[in-house]
């Protein structure tokens, strides 16, 4: 699998009792993934087992590859799937030794090009491919950050068969290096996606989801939402004060049919 690296991932304030997804019947840990210009950090955990097992790329984090995201793909793995992730903002380690947050939303992200994002994911899938993965059966889902790139890399990747995003902004300014938000590539969507949103999220308006997932359907794409009106941004993050186990408990098993029903 590669040899163990450090997540370059901002620390957040974690539940006491939080119990992490153990790798009990998994191949798991902390892999490198071979991008264009050098390897990346990454993580991936499959069943135990011969395969090959659909792959699930899981989009990080706005503040990187954190714990969580490692805990996703192996609670991805216990359903019976390859799951990957790569950290896609490993090239700014000065940067990420500040260690905030905010240094990710204002320094970091601005920073990271569309084109080299797409690049790392393709390079994550592939490397799940060499390890276990099926490459005929592809799925992708995110979180925040990641579920935006979820939909941008729904609408470039041929191969995928779902796509799950979470609470993920559909909107948004765009830049030379960042050209198009979800909004401005619903229409051309590859995968049946599946939103999964915030109903009080005041940093993502519901009405805007509504047009992406409008958007999408009127080009003839598939895609579903799902708001939970209560739970706030990052229901899902169990290691958060903003998770919402009954939504976020809720929300899994519709990711997971979704991917089920879209033959991954």
């Amino acid at each position: 699998m590669g040899a163990l690296i450090s997540s370059l991932a901002v620390a957040s304030d974690a539940h006491a009792d939080l119990v992490p997804t153990d790798d009990r019947g998994l191949i798991a840990g902390d892999a490198l993934i071979k991008a264009y210009d050098g390897p990346l950090p990454g993580y991936f955990a499959r069943p135990y087992g011969i395969g090959p097992y659909p792959i699930v790329l899981v989009c990080e984090e706005s503040y990187g590859m954190t714990d969580h995201i490692k805990d996703v793909c192996r609670r991805l793995a216990k359903s019976g799937y390859a799951a990957v992730t790569v950290e896609i903002y490993g090239r700014f380690v000065e940067l990420v030794k500040l260690q905030e947050k905010s240094a990710f939303i204002e320094n970091i992200i601005p920073r990271t090009a569309d084109g080299q994002m797409l690049s790392d994911l393709d390079a994550a899938v592939a490397y799940a491919g060499q390890h276990g993965g099926d490459l005929s059966r592809i799925a992708v889902t995110g979180f925040g950050r990641g579920g935006r790139n979820t939909w941008i890399y729904n609408a470039v990747n041929p191969r995928l068969r779902a796509a799950v995003a979470w609470y993920g902004p559909v909107g948004g300014v765009t830049s030379p290096l960042q050209p198009y938000t979800p909004l401005d590539v619903a229409g051309r969507l590859n995968a049946p996606l599946l939103g999964l949103y915030a109903g009080d999220d005041p940093s993502i308006a519901v009405a805007d989801v509504q047009l992406a997932v409008t958007l999408a359907r009127s080009s003839g794409r598939s895609a579903e939402l799902v708001i939970y009106p209560d739970a706030p941004h990052s229901f899902f993050a169990d290691d958060h004060p903003s998770y919402r186990p009954d939504a976020a408990n809720d929300a899994w098993l519709r990711m997971i049919d979704w991917f089920r029903r879209n033959g991954v």
